[in-house]
């Protein structure tokens, strides 16, 4: 049986290959690599093709999957390449790196004679590496530079310089410069000096110096900077300096740039010596700066680059380049555009010192105007760094902190992208600092250049934090550079110079070089030549990859669809694959790829299969296995292939076929396994009976054995290992578990030592192997440590008990209290446990109980009291219980006054429409205010609302309009805050355009300008050039809500200008531009064309004319034409006709049509055609009548009115005599009605008489019939070769016969022979003569005879249609073809390329079909480009061949995808080229291998496969490949929702809760539940619920109206329906209330136990229901109802029932009256004003405590005098209009207590 793909595994493949080292001889030396593979690889390091052992020096970390070699103490033999080797039964991968061992660099003295010399550094073998590298230089011109490097590196390395990427003898003439060996005086290594002559500008540039050897490459490079020498002053500083540049000979391009943009110049220059390049502006030199860069481009060009142009930039600007054979100037005038909108004061230039400020400031035309800032692209954002001021119209940035990268450029921008620049230069140690950021592809050359202030500093350059390696690194006076040769990847980074404090920082970014795969192995092959081996061999792949390559072998079993790895190789060649390599026997086939880092070639399949057998051999033997009796014994071995093997126990064979079995019935149980390579047999629970068992493996190649040993176990714990440390809370259940290795083993616990006794709080169980210790409610004295032991083991737990935490259950949030002075202030803190500690604090203190801060605890209840609050009592209060804490603000206020918010009066502005809130706060949440406007009172409606909100009032205008304004009053008795609120119109603002808007348009278009307002009904003004416009037929204004809109119906040229909307507050302005459309003739595309007709004829000249309402005017021979019935004008949309519809000649001429801007001219002729003889078409032949016979003569002309003339023998005719002249239309007849011998000769009819006009003749004979004679003789004949020779001849009479003869033989006809007759005469035609038909041909007739000689002269072969330039794509077929005026024979044409005839190839064939002759190239190359030619003996004709580089095209492009939501789309497209890299985009972001992402490439075709697909993903997916784009649509449909799970009948209690539940296949899907085919919608009792994919139809508290049948519906899915059957619920008393007595002001609890959950019940006391508030508060705890009473008072007394269906409780409750006191009493004497009110107030022990009131002993009652308030336990008597009667005694009675209060009443 053979093994599945899946038991395979996978061959090792590398995830991180091991990376060159290159170290110091003596240091430590470590290789690394990361390898993965199934089953788990095997991996060897070896050197020089030997496996490496480990040793003291040598040793082989591993970790997993990463694999290391160490090698210590480094020797420089131990430097060369090693390799990682890592294989299974899968496959075999490797990976290399080479170790380089250095020696340390030599002393600086040198060493004394008796020692040894040092070896060179670089004397190990190893790759070069420079030991001083080329240092960069600034010199002036005209100088001699000297660039030097040392390079250490066996063998030798080979050393060259490049300038620019550049070899140097492709830049310079050898004269320029010379390469000769360094100064190498006491150093050693190779090393090469680049000298430079007299240098030029061109010459700066980055030098790398490169050296090669055959351990690897190194580089290293240098900056030279070559400038200009200073000019020397002229003498006279009067005199003016002469222009830098040559004045020009021809006006300059014009260049137009926007304020605030960039201007860029690119000049390209060519010239050898490559020329010296400079910039000027206005005659003078330029200099790069900040805001002028000065730099060549990738392309060559020359580059100057003004950024953020700005006014004082205009002027010429000329690139002036020089060599030494000439100069040559190009030149551009800058005119700079500077906006209408304007900064009223722009920035201007700062300096400021580093670590100092600087301040940009500008003006802005209106406050309102936002600003942005920038630096440079970057915006600007406030923060410490960058404070940005607005004061008014003025706009100001700080810059705090300055370091040298806040140098640069900073810009102002408003509204429409209106600038202001100013350089910001900051003063420091570094004077000109690094870009912000650099731009380099892989591979080129980075150089950042840095100036200091001070000439000589040392400075320092990191990258990330790291230093950059010095050979880096040059510097020289105020110059530092820093040079990377050749950058990668890992270049990349923040790159910074530091000098001291100050520092400047560049982010390098290094952008990626597309590079193509290596091409395929060649010449592949397989040899199968061993037995149970196959050989394959191949050819590396042409051209050679660029970057080290390894070969991929893979391998397929026929008849599957999987290949597999089998090795990877280095060198091309050949590898033998042996049968071990396969898991299995069966036909192999094979291919292999070419990988290196740029990609994988495509695989190259070798030609037929193989047939292999893996041969097994022991990986792995059995060992013998000992086990504890009842433990399971398992013996494994591993095999070096996968194979089929049998089991044996005891010398009987197991089977295999099934996974378990047992040895007899009732006997020893096994399992057999087979895992990959692998071979296991499990023993299960062996008994000691077992022990000595032999257990063996057998199988092709492999046999083994091992013992079975069994022996008695002894207990020990399996679980825990450790301690336990266990918390658990009071009353919880807790439960120990210590389980032992033998079944019910005794074991004891232990607590602190003692040992423990079952108990009901403490039960001890054994379950097998496992003893517990159950604890069914812990309490604290539980804690302790617990001790499971057995036979000297144990198990150790440590329980801790805790009370479970208080949680403060009321309040939970933060509570606001405000009283007045002496009012009683109650804060009350409840937690959910009674006993609990709390403890109170006021601003941050503890509270101390006193006589004026009472702590009351009840039960759960907390309560903090205030008798009689003062203002110094206010504060915060904090309620703290455990972890928990409750927060109070107590406020005391003076009631004196009655308004605490606002103290003043308060002014509101507001605008139309805006929400307005007048807030006023009181003391006393009960006060009643009176709210007016303008004196008069308010009254509430839907636009102006009334708010009350414990101790606030408001009144609220939701939309306030204009005529809200006014003074608002808040009154409450004499007091009063005062609002005013001002309403104004909201500013009109300008919506759309921002920004300005231009138009152009032609005339007679309709132009619409629009602006959108914010407000609808704003009124606006339209300008045109400053002057405002009236409404016309031309101009119309329209309005439409927000909008307004200028509309030209027909716009004009003169309509074109300024137009302005002004809103007052706003403006909008657009520039509008009407031009006339230009008037074309669009048809015929010739300005002249000469036409012919004939006369008379119809003639038509015909024009297409674009606009087509554009007027054309016609003129013949200059003169304009008018209409008339000869000469009709006609116009029909865009056609202009001018027709003759009768043309006679006069009418020809010139005509033309002419419209404003173009005219087209017909040179018309016409011509009234010859008379001609339409019939008889030719000469008639003689007519021979006899006499008396008639004779008619007849022809047709070809016009019935032409004029012909008869003539008889050369004399007119006369009719008469016998003679008649007819004329029938375009006939002429002669007729003679009886012929006599004087009628015969020749007549002639002759159409006019001019000389030479057309004429016909007949011939008439009267006489009687001639005898036979030949009337003509034959003429000598010469033809050419293939030509037809016809010989001719008359005979008389003409049916005489006549006899042909050639050469003196009679002619007989044939395909080559034809005779033919025709009246008198006769003809022998010669069809295709050739050379030998030459000869006499003989003509009789009769006696007579007549002979003529035929001479055929051979034919020129000529070219009739003649080559042709053809231009092909290299590998097309090109075909060359001619056709000759004759068929040649063969060889007659040849074929040349170049005058020399086409040498042998097999791509070129040579072919005739007739006339036509090809020469085929099949599949050109470039080299077959060049001139053709085919020769015959007598013509030539030549031909230019252009073959051009291969283009890539699409074969067969995208498609279109529609998916469903979540599936795969697959995207493929053909080019024409193999190997092409291309990216794949979706919506314009590439995309990524990944797992929803498959990208691969298959030959010609390249495919993308996308998974997972959703909504979000659908757009564009297109393929990019250099200049090559195709794209195809992606669309993912929504996959309809479906219901996976459908709801399940319910049956439940009455009272419980039903839920019903489906899963769709979507989570985002809405679904609708029915119940009884109706919609249910939610409700408090009906929840609907979505989580994820899952729908809940929840019914809480179920009722018999609940049953029924239930469905749900999403889309056009549904399911059910399903069933909800609801039972009645039986309730039942389980615990009956228990009577309470309590004293007044105590509370009071009741508990009843029923035996449902969830069954609500009713509460009475004394026959009345009980509602949850103030002092009742009734809750639910499972089965157990609650009803807490507090604060009882007398009244409370009485029967208490709970009713819970048919269920119900009695109890009684008994309350025992305290008597009443009072806590805080009115003062002895109050004063008060007449008029005035007077209050009294007073606080009893207990809410709801009766108060009476007396003045002199007399009860008072409530009225319009008096005033009795009760709010808890204060007491008010409230005395309106106090008069001086007023005055006396008042007593305020609360039970047995009394207070009296004096009061007196002052004033009049």
């Amino acid at each position: 049986m053979k093994a599945g793909s899946g038991d395979q595994g996978s061959p090792p493949c590398f995830l991180r290959f091991p990376r060159p080292v290159r170290v110091l001889s003596g240091a430590e030396a470590e290789l690394k690599c990361v390898v993965l593979g199934e089953p788990p690889p095997t991996v060897v390091w070896e050197k020089g093709g030997q496996p490496l052992a480990a040793s003291e020096r040598l040793s082989f970390p591993a970790d997993g999957a990463e694999h290391g070699l160490l090698l210590s103490g480094a020797l420089p033999t131990d430097a060369g390449v090693y390799v990682c080797r890592a294989r299974n039964a899968a496959g075999e991968a490797y990976a290399a790196a080479a170790v380089t061992v250095l020696e340390p660099p030599a002393p600086e003295p040198e060493p004394q004679p008796a020692e040894r010399p040092l070896p060179p550094p670089g004397a190990g073998e190893g790759a070069p590496v420079f030991l001083t590298g080329p240092r960069s230089q600034w010199v002036l011109r005209g100088a001699e530079v000297v660039l030097e490097c040392q390079v250490g590196g066996l063998p030798e390395p080979t050393l060259y310089w490049e300038k620019d990427g550049m070899a140097l003898d492709e830049v310079w003439d050898s004269s320029h410069f010379a390469l000769e060996p360094g100064r190498t005086e006491g150093r050693p290594g190779a090393s090469l000096a680049l000298r430079i002559l007299a240098v030029r500008l061109p010459d700066s540039g980055v030098y790398v110096c490169h050296a090669r050897n055959a351990h690897g490459h190194a580089r290293a490079g240098a900056l030279l900077q070559v400038h200009q020498p200073p000019e020397s002053p002229p003498e006279d500083p009067d005199e003016v300096p002469k222009p830098v540049v040559e004045p020009l000979k021809c006006a300059p391009k014009t260049f137009w740039v926007n304020e605030g943009k960039h201007a860029k110049f690119r000049c390209y220059v060519m010239g050898k010596p490559e020329p010296e390049i400079e910039w000027h502006w206005e005659g003078r030199p330029l200099l790069p700066d900040r805001r002028r860069l000065m730099y060549r481009d990738r392309g060559g060009g020359f580059v100057l680059k003004v950024l953020y142009c700005q006014a004082k930039d205009r002027g010429l600007y000329v690139c002036a380049a020089r060599n030494s054979a000439g100069q040559t100037l190009s030149a551009v005038q800058l005119h700079v555009k500077e906006p209408r909108f304007r900064f009223t004061r722009p920035l201007q230039d700062v300096e400021g010192r580093e670590h100092g400020i600087a301040v940009l400031e500008c003006k802005v035309p209106n406050s309102r105007i936002p600003t942005a800032w920038f630096r440079e692209d970057q915006r600007l954002l406030p923060c410490r760094k960058y404070e940005q001021i607005e004061e008014g119209a003025v706009r100001r940035l700080i810059i705090h902190r300055l370091k040298a990268d806040d140098e640069g450029v900073y810009l102002c921008e408003m509204r429409g992208r209106v600038r202001t620049v100013a350089n910001v230069t900051v003063k420091g140690p570094i004077l000109k600092r690094l870009p912000r950021k650099l731009d380099v592809f892989e591979g080129e050359n980075a150089v950042l250049l840095v100036e200091t202030g001070e000439a000589g500093v040392e400075g320092c350059w990191t990258r990330d934090g790291e230093d950059l390696p010095a050979i880096c690194q040059s510097s020289s006076g105020h110059m530092h550079a820093l040079v990377l040769p050749g950058v990668t990847r890992e270049d990349a980074g923040e790159v910074t110079f530091s000098l001291g404090n100050s520092h400047t920082t560049t982010l390098l970014r290094v952008k990626c070089v597309k590079h193509n795969p290596p091409g395929p192995p060649l010449l592949v092959e397989m040899f199968k030549g061993h037995k149970n081996t196959v050989l394959l061999t191949w050819k590396p792949p042409e051209p050679a990859p660029e970057t080290p390559f390894i070969y991929r072998l893979e391998r397929q079993e026929v008849g599957s669809e999987d290949w597999i790895q089998c090795f990877s190789i280095v060198k091309a060649g050949a590898v033998e694959v042996p049968g071990d390599c396969v898991p299995s026997e069966g036909d192999y086939r094979f291919r292999i790829c070419t990988v290196s880092e740029h990609g994988r070639s495509p695989h190259v399949v070798f030609h037929g299969s193989a047939h292999l057998v893996p041969t097994a051999r022991l990986v792995a033997g059995l060992e013998d296995v000992q086990v504890y009796d009842g433990e399971d014994a398992v013996f494994s071995l591993h095999l070096s292939t996968i194979i089929q093997g049998t089991w044996f126990l005891n010398g009987e064979e197991l089977k295999s076929h099934v996974p378990e079995g047992e040895v007899e019935p009732g006997a020893l149980r096994y399992r057999v396994e087979k895992k990959g390579l692998q071979h296991r047999l499990i023993l299960q629970a062996v008994k000691h009976q077992d022990s000595g068992a032999l257990v063996g493996f057998s199988c092709p190649g492999v046999q083994d054995s091992a013992a079975l040993t069994i022996q008695e176990s002894p207990v020990h714990i399996l679980s825990p290992q450790d301690k336990v440390s266990l918390t658990f809370t009071t009353s919880e259940r807790v439960v120990l578990t210590c389980e032992l290795s033998r079944v019910d083993f005794p074991a004891s616990w232990y607590k602190d030592g003692q040992r423990v006794e079952e108990s009901e709080s403490l039960v001890v169980k054994l379950d097998g192997r496992k003893h517990r210790l159950i604890l069914p409610e812990a309490q604290i004295q539980d804690s302790g440590e617990f001790e499971c032991r057995t036979e000297g083991v144990s198990a150790f737990f440590s329980v801790t008990v805790r009370d479970p935490p208080v949680h403060i259950l009321d309040p939970r949030e933060h509570v606001f209290v405000h009283a007045i002075t002496s009012e009683c202030v109650m804060l009350t803190c409840e937690v959910d446990r009674e006993g609990a500690p709390v403890h109170w604090y006021k601003d941050g203190q503890e509270v101390e109980e006193s006589d004026f801060v009472v702590l009351e605890n009840e039960g759960a209840h907390h309560r903090l009291v205030l008798p009689a609050a003062q203002p110094p009592d206010g504060g915060e209060f904090q309620c703290v219980a455990g972890d928990e804490r409750a927060y109070f603000t107590v406020t005391i206020t003076d009631v004196s006054s009655w308004i605490v918010y606002p103290s003043g009066k308060v002014y509101v502005a507001a605008v139309r429409l805006e929400r307005v809130v007048l807030t006023c706060e009181l003391c006393r949440p009960w006060a009643e205010v009176r709210w007016t406007k303008d004196g008069e009172e308010v009254v509430e409606s839907p636009a102006l609302l009334l708010q009350k909100e414990d101790t606030v009032r408001r009144l609220v205008l939701p939309a306030v309009q204009l005529e809200d304004s006014g003074e608002y009053l808040c009154e409450i008795d004499d007091e009063s805050a005062s609002f005013t609120v001002t309403v104004t119109e909201p500013p009109v603002r300008i919506i759309y355009p921002r920004d300005e808007v231009t138009l152009v348009a032609v005339s007679l278009e309709c132009v619409v300008l629009m602006c959108e307002l914010s407000r609808e009904d704003a009124p606006v003004r339209w300008y045109k050039d400053g002057l405002e416009v009236e409404e016309s037929e031309a101009l119309v204004l329209e309005s439409d809500g927000p909008r307004r809109r200028l509309v030209l119906p027909a716009a004009q040229p003169e309509d074109g200008g300024e137009f302005v909307c002004d809103a007052g507050d706003d403006s909008a302005f657009f520039t509008v531009t009407v031009t006339a459309p230009p008037e074309r003739i669009v048809h015929p595309a010739a300005r002249a064309l000469d036409l012919q007709f004939g006369a008379p004829g119809r003639v038509e000249l015909r024009c297409e004319v674009a606009p087509a309402g554009s007027q054309v005017r016609w003129y013949k021979d200059g003169l304009e034409v008018e209409a008339s019935d000869v000469l009709q004008l006609g116009a029909e949309g865009p056609i202009r006709t001018l027709t003759l519809p009768h043309a006679e000649p006069e009418d020809a001429g010139e005509y033309v049509c002419e419209t404003h801007d173009e005219a087209v001219t017909f040179n018309v002729s016409l011509a009234e055609p010859p008379v001609q003889f339409l019939a008889p078409e030719a000469a008639p032949s003689p007519l021979c009548v006899a006499p008396g016979d008639p004779v008619v003569l007849s022809c047709e002309l070809s016009r019935a009115g032409a004029l012909v003339f008869w003539s008889h023998n050369g004399r007119p005719v006369q009719e008469g005599e016998g003679l008649e002249l007819h004329a029938e239309g375009p006939r002429r007849i002669l007729c003679i009605r009886a012929a006599d011998p004087a009628h015969a000769g020749l007549y002639t009819c002759q159409s006019g008489a001019a000389p030479g006009a057309p004429s016909l003749s007949f011939t008439v004979q009267v006489a009687e019939p001639p005898p036979v004679k030949l009337v003509s003789e034959l003429t000598p004949l010469t033809v050419h070769e293939g030509d037809d020779a016809t010989f001719r001849c008359e005979v008389s009479p003409p049916d005489a016969d006549v006899t042909w003869l050639r050469n003196g033989a009679v002619v007989t006809p044939g395909p080559q022979l034809e005779m033919a007759q025709n009246g008198s005469s006769r003809t022998l035609t010669l069809r295709g003569c050739q050379l030998e038909d030459a000869g006499t041909v003989t003509a009789r007739a009769g006696g007579t005879a007549t002979s003529a000689r035929l001479h055929v002269r051979e034919t020129e072969l000529l070219f009739l249609r003649r080559l042709q330039d053809v231009r092909a794509e290299e590998g097309q077929d090109v075909c060359l073809q001619v056709e000759t005026g004759r068929v040649g024979a063969a060889g007659a044409v040849r074929w040349v390329r170049g005058g020399v005839p086409l040498p042998p190839d097999s791509r070129l064939a040579t072919t005739q079909d007739g006339h036509v002759h090809r020469l085929l190239i099949h599949g050109v190359v470039p080299a077959d480009q060049g001139t053709y030619g085919c020769e015959s003996h007598h013509d030539r004709t030549l031909a230019r061949l252009s073959v051009r580089p291969r283009q890539l095209r699409v074969l067969r492009p995208l498609e279109d995808v529609t998916i469903t939501e979540g599936g795969s789309a697959t995207f493929q497209l053909e080019l024409s080229q193999e190997g092409v890299t291309g990216e794949w985009a979706r919506g314009g972001v590439r995309l990524q291998q990944g797992p929803t992402c498959q990208i691969h490439t298959e030959g010609h075709t390249h495919h993308l496969v996308l998974s997972g697909l959703g909504l979000a993903d659908s757009g564009c997916i297109s393929f990019t490949a250099d200049a090559l784009r195709c794209a195809a649509r992606l669309t993912v449909r929504e996959a309809p929702v479906t219901i996976v799970q459908g709801p399940q009948d319910l049956e439940v209690t009455e009272g419980d809760t039903a839920t019903f539940e489906c899963q769709l296949s979507q989570a985002l899907a809405d679904i609708t539940w029915e119940k009884d085919g109706r919609p249910l919608t939610p409700s408090p009792r009906l929840r609907l619920q979505a989580l994820g994919t899952r729908r809940l139809l929840q019914l809480r508290r179920c009722g018999p109206m609940d049953a029924g049948t239930y469905s749900c519906t999403v889309g056009m899915a549904r399911a059910g329906p399903v069933h909800l059957v609801v039972r009645e619920r039986k309730v039942s008393v389980l615990s009956e209330l228990r009577s309470v007595h309590a004293r007044e002001g105590d509370g009071a609890t009741f508990e009843c136990t029923l035996s449902e959950v969830e069954t609500t019940g009713n509460w009475e006391l004394g026959g009345r229901p009980l509602r949850p508030g103030g002092r009742i508060r009734i809750r639910q705890e499972g089965k157990k109802h609650f009803l807490v009473l507090s604060e009882l008072c007398a009244e409370d007394a009485g029967e208490v029932r709970f009713q819970a269906g048919p269920a119900q409780s009695v109890a009684q409750l008994e309350v025992e009256a305290l008597p009443l006191q009072m806590c805080r009493r009115p003062p002895r004497e109050k004063s008060v004003l007449v008029g005035r009110r007077a209050v009294l107030e007073v606080t009893v022990s207990r809410s709801g405590g009766q108060v009476c009131w007396l003045r002199e002993g007399v009860e008072l009652c409530p009225g319009d005098k008096y005033e009795l308030r009760s709010h808890g336990a204060t007491h008010s008597l409230v005395i309106h209009d106090v008069r001086p009667e007023d005055q006396g005694t008042y007593c305020c009675q609360a039970g047995a207590d009394s207070a009296y209060t004096q009061l007196l009443v002052e004033g009049s």
